[in-house]
């Protein structure tokens, strides 16, 4: 992916979003942070991450993008970025910095969570790409978080230097401890805690965490299971005739709310809270007709606080590749 006489090629910077289902691949320019789209691959297709980087080049080269090299690569990544190996959550895939610079030839390899990638976009996003829940506002200069339901559960915040700089606060707020607010989410964490030990978050944000709370309202419920997949619960819910996936998707919502109420709370989220990742923006019918603006709020002495706070659903189709390019050339800058 390097070709000879660097110095007559125009450098290009190679972005991945890589989560526990699907690795986004694109490419940018410097100075430009507006993705190309190159490819989407499956994880399950891949037995591993050289598998995949493989398959890349080949699409590469058949991109034509001529009079080029690879001056810098991001990889926004589902697991720990700063450890020896990258070792997924919810993905087998394992690589190293090294690996990857071995194989695409380019010695310069950023690695960053993924949901740090996706909070460092939130500033670009317009409002084409911003779905308004409730009221609230947003005030400029204040944190903003980023929380994100699919394969996993993402959390990250940006917040701003006094020269208004953006600095990215990764984390893994997905793992904290799960708390139920109503009795029928104690049962539900009865349940789930007779099966797992210990329930975070993400037993429940995410694709299998909308399974989890079906089997669990079935089981409460006395009630039979008639799907066997989140996104076939979530169908159900929005045609209307299925009362056990419409509480299933309530309560998945309702939770949700809960959760960035509490991040809002956490992290002083003046700048908004911003629900991204696979999940939401298939359902903000139902987003919108669930308790999540309601548990938002529901903050006791301080509900005033939280309902200043102003809560979208993303609907970019990869915020994760775009706060990487953006990342991508921060990156480029400090190096100069």
């Amino acid at each position: 992916m390097v070709s000879d006489s660097i110095e007559r090629l125009r450098p290009l910077y190679l972005l991945a979003d890589i989560g526990g289902t699907n690795a986004r691949f694109a490419y940018a320019e410097p100075g430009d942070v507006n993705p190309v789209p190159i490819a989407n691959y499956a994880v399950t297709e891949f037995p591993s991450f050289e598998g995949v980087l493989t398959k890349l080049q080949s699409e590469w080269r058949e991109l034509s993008v001529n009079g080029s090299y690879l001056a810098r690569i991001c990889l926004a990544v589902a697991a720990i970025p700063d450890q020896p190996e990258i070792s997924f959550t919810n993905n087998p895939w394992r690589f190293t910095a090294s690996s990857v610079a071995a194989q695409t030839g380019c010695p310069h390899i950023s690695i960053v969570n993924d949901f740090a990638a996706v909070a460092r976009s939130l500033p670009a996003l317009g409002a084409r790409h911003l779905e308004a829940i409730g009221g609230g506002g947003v005030k400029k200069g204040e944190p903003m978080v980023a929380i994100g339901p699919g394969t996993g559960t993402g959390v990250a915040t940006l917040v701003f230097d006094r020269e208004g700089k953006p600095l990215v606060l990764p984390g893994e707020g997905g793992h904290v401890d799960f708390a139920p607010i109503t009795d029928i989410e104690a049962k539900i964490l009865s349940r789930l805690r007779a099966q797992f030990g210990r329930v975070s978050i993400e037993r429940l944000l995410c694709g299998a965490g909308i399974m989890n709370i079906y089997r669990s309202l079935a089981d409460i419920r006395n009630l039979p299971l008639r799907h066997s997949s989140p996104e076939a619960v979530g169908s159900a819910a929005q045609q209307g005739d299925d009362a056990l996936a419409a509480e299933t998707m309530n309560t998945f919502f309702s939770i949700m709310g809960a959760t960035a109420g509490n991040l809002a709370l956490t992290l002083g989220a003046r700048g908004g809270i911003y629900v991204a990742g696979g999940i939401p923006p298939r359902y903000i019918d139902l987003l919108r007709k669930s308790d999540f603006r309601a548990r938002f709020l529901a903050k006791g002495r301080f509900a005033d606080f939280n309902g200043g706070i102003a809560t979208y659903v993303v609907t970019h189709p990869d915020p994760g590749l775009l706060g990487a390019a953006m990342l991508c050339v921060e990156g480029d800058e400090d190096d100069q």
